[in-house]
């Protein structure tokens, strides 16, 4: 895992990576599994003051991270060197995982849990089997699995900046971070704001949830708005008066089959792509996140 140190990227560079990971996580997992983590880890069980001895606290916080991810036969062994990145995990066939923390933990307690919260689902993912091509991507799922089942709330924790410097860790932005933390709020009702100590932290997740709010906002869904809705109604007889085309870069897309025109577009909560028929007020289900959706197609 890397930690930033100089300028901070802000935006969503990395959003459609995220919104395959959140999709991988369902297909991977299955409904019942993603729900069976409904309780984010705390803040009480992952606190960690600098009056804490070091290495009983930091194995506590990595058993915490363990028991999460319900990692029974999983032991953590955490140590410290310098090193350029934050952290780093062995992936071996266990049962012992070694962890490396940058010995600037050593002094930065409050932000172990952080750490440790990635390295540990890169464990959890190693043992699933799910990994996608190439280290950034790879990264980047790892992050969205911390966030999305109820870890990762203290990367965004841990992201710190002002005029003199600046922290991050992991290689989302702080809005994605946000983004995938809102996502988890909607689908699980939770409020994370509450657990910030970084003032940064809190607005990053103020504006991931807006963009999470907006995904539930596109056409064909009920919930868009006048502009969507227009600039769907016109996609979509250009659709039926060109075999199916669709003339403008929407989210959606039109298909002709047996001659019912047909929208495919993702599902807001799991990215899954949806197909239903494009005939007006439907109702569809998500099989993947089982998320039930009000269509004006």
């Amino acid at each position: 895992m890397t930690v930033g140190g100089g300028p901070v990227v802000h935006g969503y560079p990395h959003l459609e990576t995220v919104r395959a990971a959140l999709t991988a996580l369902y297909k991977r997992l299955s409904y019942d599994t993603v729900h069976t983590f409904d309780t984010s880890v705390a803040p009480a069980d992952v606190a960690f003051g600098d009056q804490d001895d070091l290495y009983p606290g930091v194995q506590r916080v990595a058993r915490e991270m363990v028991r999460h991810l319900r990692l029974p036969d999983a032991r953590v062994i955490v140590s410290f060197r310098e090193m350029e990145h934050a952290a780093y995990v062995e992936l071996a066939a266990g049962p012992e995982y070694f962890i490396e923390l940058n010995d600037r933990f050593r002094t930065h307690r409050r932000d172990i849990g952080a750490a440790l919260a990635h390295e540990v689902m890169h464990v959890y993912l190693h043992r699933l089997d799910l990994s996608f091509p190439g280290t950034r991507d790879n990264e980047i799922l790892t992050d969205t699995a911390a966030a999305y089942l109820g870890a990762g709330w203290l990367l965004l924790d841990a992201y710190r900046e002002d005029g003199a410097s600046s922290q991050k860790l992991g290689y989302l932005t702080p809005e994605e971070f946000g983004y995938v933390l809102a996502k988890r709020a909607l689908a699980f009702g939770e409020a994370p704001e509450t657990w910030f100590t970084s003032a940064q932290a809190y607005t990053a997740y103020t504006k991931g949830l807006a963009q999470a709010r907006r995904d539930a906002q596109q056409p064909p869904l009920t919930a868009a708005g006048w502009v969507g809705k227009r600039r769907y109604a016109k996609d979509r007889r250009y659709a039926l008066d060109h075999g199916g085309a669709v003339a403008a870069g929407g989210p959606y897309s039109f298909s002709l089959d047996g001659g019912t025109l047909r929208v495919t577009f993702p599902c807001p909560t799991c990215h899954q792509r949806i197909r239903v028929p494009a005939r007006g007020r439907v109702r569809a289900r998500c099989t993947l996140c089982r998320t039930v959706l009000e269509c004006d197609a």
